[in-house]
């Protein structure tokens, strides 16, 4: 059997007048999703803003609790949670997030995805994603398959009601530490 390893997946929710107009429709607590390689959260991906000043400006983003979009918002709100997985999946997930980073330049944020939702309908376009989209579609390509549903249709509250993600920690994104 392989060894296990863990991949962790953050919901949050800053706060910003973009993630209350997507609460008010969709009442999840947390309205955007990441994936860490590390349970200290030091190598984060995503799918939002290129700039923390600028919402418009969106697409495949490495995030960084320390100086990106969060420090902005000191009082953002999040979960934690833990996935359990083989090596092999974790060399699977690494070489297709290889092929984001190496590209990144021509991704784009999928705003129209985001609607699709709404209607469920997906709207997919090349080199386009929302940030429950791309975490999704990472673990979809790497055989992880958590709903029976095409990733541009995934929700950051779909991770939340999933019963192979383990909660680790809750609270303000700020004040997490992480415990080895």
């Amino acid at each position: 059997m392989d060894a296990e390893h863990s991949v962790f997946i953050l919901l949050t929710n800053t706060g910003t007048l973009f993630t209350k107009l997507i609460q008010g429709y969709t009442k999840a607590p947390y309205n955007h999703a990441s994936i860490a390689f590390d349970r200290a959260l030091s190598e984060l991906y995503s799918f939002g803003r290129k700039h923390p000043n600028n919402p418009l400006n969106g697409g495949f983003v490495r995030e960084n609790l320390q100086t990106g979009t969060f420090s902005k918002y000191p009082n953002t709100t999040c979960v934690i949670y833990e996935l359990t997985v083989s090596e092999r999946e974790v060399e699977k997930m690494r070489r297709v997030l290889h092929i984001f980073i190496r590209s990144r330049q021509k991704y784009l944020y999928n705003l129209l995805g985001i609607i699709g939702v709404a209607l469920k309908e997906p709207v997919e376009f090349s080199n386009s994603y929302f940030c429950s989209q791309f975490v999704a579609e990472i673990l979809d390509r790497s055989g992880i398959r958590l709903w029976n549903k095409l990733p541009a249709l995934v929700t950051p509250d779909d991770f939340r009601q999933s019963d192979r993600l383990q909660l680790i920690y809750q609270g303000k994104l700020s004040e997490y530490v992480p415990v080895e």
